[in-house]
């Protein structure tokens, strides 16, 4: 096996408007709406953590302080749960900023998501990274990320997360064309396209926001247009990747996920995952379940 150099940093992009959760994300930050009673981007850090990526940097913009306020110590919080002995949640208070090392840097202006990556070039240097998006949640009992740093150890190159959506889907997502490999769960990518319509998609598998990447990316990114939306999209940059062989940057695999994927990016999927996650904590099940299906039966 080629020895590759390994993952340790990921990335967090976390500079976008939020206009599909206005008025709430007037002055909160998508990202800090929560799931249940933690915000969704604390799930989002851990599941780098768990995946052995303890340094995460952050790509933030204007009116994001909160979320470095969240990972950061809460001195006075903790002061008065200590007095009071409230053991439970001075643990929970402290946890996120005990996760891992946390960096900051902004995006000034919202140039889409491949421009949010570029910004991470100082941090990241010559090295691979992860990518991890704050909308798509992955079930810590499914270990996708993972199982992407194990394919990028194998193959080189970058790697992305695709799931298999309804053909009517693919035009809210990248999609990629593949061809399949010797190991039921990975393919090699040999195309990309943002957003298709669905008569023109090669396939109906779907990029979801998660990435482990090779630092080749920022050269193309540097090189990369705006492409749909007049953004800089890491669609385009992969594409490039894709044609290319392990020297220079390339190729890029898949892996094929079929486990449990939350999605917050909307307002029906954020309310839909909120039930979920209440549906599967043992604290509130017991009660929330039936009163689920009363409050249903009665409608």
């Amino acid at each position: 096996m080629a020895d590759f150099d390994p993952v340790t940093k990921a990335v967090v992009p976390a500079a976008g408007l939020g206009t599909r959760f206005l008025p709430a994300t007037k002055a909160t930050p998508k990202e800090m709406l929560p799931i249940v009673d933690k915000p969704a981007i604390q799930y989002v850090v851990e599941e780098a953590v768990s995946a052995g990526l303890l340094d995460v940097l952050m790509v933030t913009g204007k009116n994001k302080r909160s979320i470095e306020d969240h990972f950061d110590r809460a001195i006075e919080l903790e002061d008065v749960l200590e007095a009071k002995g409230d053991d439970e949640r001075l643990s929970q208070v402290r946890e996120p900023a005990d996760l891992a090392t946390l960096h900051y840097v902004r995006q000034g202006e919202p140039r889409g998501l491949g421009h949010a990556v570029l910004c991470a070039k100082q941090h990241v240097g010559r090295n691979p990274f992860a990518c991890l998006l704050g909308d798509d949640l992955i079930d810590p009992r499914d270990e996708l990320l993972k199982r992407m740093i194990e394919v990028r150890a194998t193959h080189g190159g970058s790697v992305i997360a695709l799931m298999e959506v309804p053909r009517e889907q693919v035009s809210l997502y990248g999609c990629a064309a593949i061809e399949a490999t010797a190991e039921d769960d990975v393919v090699r990518v040999t195309d990309l396209v943002e957003k298709p319509p669905a008569e023109e998609a090669p396939s109906n598998w779907a990029i979801i926001g998660r990435y482990v990447i090779d630092p080749a990316v920022f050269e193309v990114l540097e090189n990369t247009p705006p492409g749909r939306g007049g953004e800089i999209q890491l669609t385009d940059a992969l594409r490039t990747l894709a044609g290319r062989g392990v020297e220079e940057g390339g190729p890029v695999h898949g892996v094929l996920f079929r486990g449990r994927r939350y999605d917050t990016g909307n307002k029906l999927d954020y309310l839909r995952t909120v039930v979920q996650f209440a549906a599967d904590r043992p604290d509130l099940a017991p009660e929330f379940m039936p009163w689920l299906k009363d409050f249903l039966a009665s409608r």
